[in-house]
Protein backbone atom coordinates (compact mmCIF):
# COMPACT_ATOMS: atom_id res chain seq x y z
CA UNK A 1 0.00 0.00 0.00
CA UNK A 2 1.36 3.36 -0.96
CA UNK A 3 1.41 6.32 1.40
CA UNK A 4 -0.79 8.41 -0.88
CA UNK A 5 -3.58 5.81 -0.62
CA UNK A 6 -3.67 5.88 3.16
CA UNK A 7 -6.19 8.09 4.89
CA UNK A 8 -4.52 11.13 6.33
CA UNK A 9 -5.69 12.54 9.63
CA UNK A 10 -7.30 15.93 9.51
CA UNK A 11 -5.40 18.41 11.67
CA UNK A 12 -7.36 19.52 14.72
CA UNK A 13 -7.51 23.00 16.14
CA UNK A 14 -6.35 23.55 19.74
CA UNK A 15 -9.95 24.25 20.78
CA UNK A 16 -11.11 20.96 19.28
CA UNK A 17 -8.26 19.10 21.01
CA UNK A 18 -9.21 20.69 24.32
CA UNK A 19 -12.88 19.72 24.00
CA UNK A 20 -11.92 16.15 23.09
CA UNK A 21 -9.60 16.04 26.07
CA UNK A 22 -12.40 17.17 28.41
CA UNK A 23 -14.69 14.50 26.98
CA UNK A 24 -12.25 11.58 26.94
CA UNK A 25 -9.93 12.09 29.91
CA UNK A 26 -11.09 10.57 33.19
CA UNK A 27 -10.48 11.31 36.89
CA UNK A 28 -10.74 8.95 39.85
CA UNK A 29 -13.29 10.25 42.38
CA UNK A 30 -13.66 7.11 44.48
CA UNK A 31 -12.57 8.92 47.64
CA UNK A 32 -9.35 7.15 48.49
CA UNK A 33 -5.80 8.07 47.65
CA UNK A 34 -5.42 7.82 43.88
CA UNK A 35 -2.26 5.74 44.29
CA UNK A 36 -4.15 3.16 46.36
CA UNK A 37 -5.98 1.97 43.24
CA UNK A 38 -2.74 0.51 41.94
CA UNK A 39 -2.88 -2.12 44.67
CA UNK A 40 -6.58 -2.20 45.54
CA UNK A 41 -7.94 -3.03 42.10
CA UNK A 42 -5.62 -6.01 41.44
CA UNK A 43 -6.22 -7.23 45.01
CA UNK A 44 -10.00 -7.15 44.56
CA UNK A 45 -9.74 -8.93 41.21
CA UNK A 46 -7.49 -11.60 42.72
CA UNK A 47 -9.89 -12.07 45.63
CA UNK A 48 -12.82 -12.51 43.25
CA UNK A 49 -10.86 -15.07 41.23
CA UNK A 50 -9.95 -16.99 44.41
CA UNK A 51 -13.61 -16.97 45.48
CA UNK A 52 -14.72 -18.36 42.11
CA UNK A 53 -12.05 -21.08 42.13
CA UNK A 54 -12.93 -22.04 45.71
CA UNK A 55 -16.65 -22.42 44.85
CA UNK A 56 -15.80 -24.41 41.72
CA UNK A 57 -13.54 -26.78 43.67
CA UNK A 58 -16.22 -27.27 46.34
CA UNK A 59 -18.77 -28.11 43.65
CA UNK A 60 -16.38 -30.56 41.98
CA UNK A 61 -15.67 -32.28 45.28
CA UNK A 62 -19.34 -33.22 45.75
CA UNK A 63 -20.18 -33.94 42.12
CA UNK A 64 -19.38 -37.68 42.40
CA UNK A 65 -21.91 -38.05 45.27
CA UNK A 66 -24.78 -36.53 43.26
CA UNK A 67 -27.14 -38.15 40.78
CA UNK A 68 -26.56 -37.64 37.06
CA UNK A 69 -29.11 -34.83 36.66
CA UNK A 70 -27.70 -32.64 39.45
CA UNK A 71 -24.14 -33.42 38.37
CA UNK A 72 -24.98 -32.26 34.83
CA UNK A 73 -26.40 -28.99 36.18
CA UNK A 74 -23.28 -28.31 38.26
CA UNK A 75 -20.99 -29.21 35.37
CA UNK A 76 -22.92 -26.93 33.03
CA UNK A 77 -22.80 -24.01 35.47
CA UNK A 78 -19.04 -24.49 35.86
CA UNK A 79 -18.55 -24.52 32.09
CA UNK A 80 -20.66 -21.39 31.67
CA UNK A 81 -18.72 -19.71 34.52
CA UNK A 82 -21.92 -18.60 36.26
CA UNK A 83 -20.11 -17.80 39.51
CA UNK A 84 -18.41 -14.81 37.86
CA UNK A 85 -21.68 -13.17 36.80
CA UNK A 86 -22.39 -10.10 38.91
CA UNK A 87 -19.06 -10.07 40.74
CA UNK A 88 -16.98 -7.08 41.74
CA UNK A 89 -16.51 -4.35 39.16
CA UNK A 90 -14.51 -1.16 39.37
CA UNK A 91 -16.62 1.96 39.70
CA UNK A 92 -16.19 4.08 36.58
CA UNK A 93 -14.13 7.24 36.70
CA UNK A 94 -15.66 10.65 36.03
CA UNK A 95 -14.97 12.59 32.85
CA UNK A 96 -12.62 15.54 33.19
CA UNK A 97 -15.41 18.01 32.30
CA UNK A 98 -17.63 16.79 35.16
CA UNK A 99 -14.67 16.74 37.54
CA UNK A 100 -13.75 20.34 36.68
CA UNK A 101 -17.37 21.49 37.25
CA UNK A 102 -17.41 19.96 40.73
CA UNK A 103 -14.03 21.47 41.55
CA UNK A 104 -15.20 24.92 40.41
CA UNK A 105 -18.33 24.68 42.59
CA UNK A 106 -16.27 23.65 45.60
CA UNK A 107 -13.80 26.45 44.96
CA UNK A 108 -16.59 29.05 44.79
CA UNK A 109 -18.06 27.62 48.00
CA UNK A 110 -14.73 28.03 49.84
CA UNK A 111 -14.32 31.66 48.70
CA UNK A 112 -17.60 32.87 50.21
CA UNK A 113 -17.43 35.36 53.05
CA UNK A 114 -18.72 34.06 56.43
CA UNK A 115 -22.01 36.00 56.38
CA UNK A 116 -22.89 35.37 52.71
CA UNK A 117 -24.90 32.34 51.66
CA UNK A 118 -24.53 30.60 48.27
CA UNK A 119 -27.44 30.32 45.85
CA UNK A 120 -27.23 26.55 45.86
CA UNK A 121 -25.38 23.86 47.76
CA UNK A 122 -22.29 22.37 46.06
CA UNK A 123 -23.00 18.97 44.56
CA UNK A 124 -20.25 16.51 45.41
CA UNK A 125 -20.42 13.12 43.75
Amino acid sequence: MQFSQMDEKRPRSPQEKKSLSYANDRRNTYGENDKASRKAIPARKAGENRKVRRKANQALNVIDRLDDENAAVIESSLKQDLERVGGWTKSPDVSLAEYMEVQARLRSWRNLSPNRQPDCEPKVS
